[in-house]
């Protein structure tokens, strides 16, 4: 008689069997919210509000698929909305100086349009990677590093819109919009950015070395370090890739108004971690998948167009149910690794 690996076989099959329903969680929580919203308002089920919704979830869903690197591999990112209003700011101040000329010399249209983009990137990038050196050379806990750079995003880009707001000339503005409201096979260019984005991370998060790392990381660093990872520069690179896609999103939002003033992305960064932690992401780190996040990010918006379609509550409440949302995912996560 050996009961005792029987019961450990059935044990752990009992385990697999409530991650695999815990990770079926929000895709259940979507088809749900979907049918209580056709019930509601017939609209809700059309094409044009689908693609609407699909559309506004990209800005977030962009940013929440870098937010999730950070987060599994033991970190968070606050910055991310205050980091977007800057970086729009940025290129819109650059394009219209462009666009006015400098030094004598007249640029393209279409180049201070595609330098405004290159700039996105290089700004993405640059305030990831300073995220990831202070946080891993200067030994500094990530909230208390993002808390501090969302007041100086926000606060730089105040001081070059003067208090006001940074609009994109009309002549730059006609020819970038189709950046947001053009079409590809009848779906909307941005909801093919935010798949490519999405099919990326998750390509890169389980199927690399370093997708590996930054779970191993996430689940015991000091584990980490002794099996020779480079627990620094892995860290550095997931503020780096978040740093990037939030240039993406910004990309894609800019010519939605064309404009940036000290309120935009305001909340982004709680809709992004609401995103990573509906979609499954465990807030501990070292466990997570993109595909959540991407449902997650999407059954957000479908709240908020819910919201918008109906008078159950006011629309001005959709930060507080976030915010619920996001306490509650973390009460039920307690204990998880």
């Amino acid at each position: 008689m050996r009961p005792a690996p029987t019961e450990a076989a059935q044990a752990g099959r009992a385990m697999r069997l409530a991650h695999h329903l815990y990770g079926l969680g929000p895709l259940v929580g979507l088809v749900v919210l979907c049918i209580v919203g056709t019930l509601l308002n017939h609209d809700f089920a059309t094409v044009d509000n689908l693609m609407n919704v699909l559309t506004r979830t990209s800005f977030i869903g962009i940013i929440a698929v870098g937010e999730t690197f950070v987060i599994i591999s033991g970190g968070i990112d606050l910055s991310v909305g205050s980091m977007a209003a800057l970086i729009a700011g940025s290129m819109i101040w650059l394009m219209n100086g462009l666009s006015a000329g400098v030094g004598g010399h007249t640029f393209a249209p279409l180049a201070i349009i595609a330098i405004g983009i290159a700039l996105a990137f290089v700004l993405g990038g640059l305030f990831g990677w300073a995220h990831g050196l202070l946080i891993t050379k200067g030994r500094i806990e990530p909230f208390i590093v993002t808390l501090g750079t969302l007041g100086i995003f926000r606060a730089v880009l105040t001081w070059l819109a003067d208090g006001g707001a940074l609009t994109l000339n009309n002549s730059l503005t006609d020819l970038y919009s189709p950046v947001y409201y053009a079409s590809l096979l009848g779906v909307p260019v941005p909801i093919w950015v935010f798949l490519v984005v999405a099919a990326g991370g998750t390509l890169i998060l389980n199927r690399t070395a370093f997708g590996r790392h930054v779970q191993a990381i996430g689940s015991n660093e000091q584990v980490a370090r002794y099996a020779a990872i480079r627990v620094d520069t892995v860290k550095i690179v997931t503020y780096v890739l978040l740093g990037i896609c939030v240039g993406v999103a910004t990309v894609l939002y800019v010519p939605r108004l064309g404009s940036a003033t000290p309120t935009t992305g305001i909340l982004w960064e709680l809709e992004a971690i609401a995103a990573v932690v509906v979609g499954g992401t465990a807030l501990k780190g070292g466990e997570g998948r993109v595909i959540g996040t991407v449902i997650g990010a999407i059954l957000l918006s479908v709240i908020a167009n819910i919201l918008n379609l109906t008078s159950i509550i006011s629309v001005y409440l959709n930060a507080a149910v976030q915010g619920a949302v996001i306490i509650v995912v973390a009460f039920l996560q307690r204990g998880r690794r």
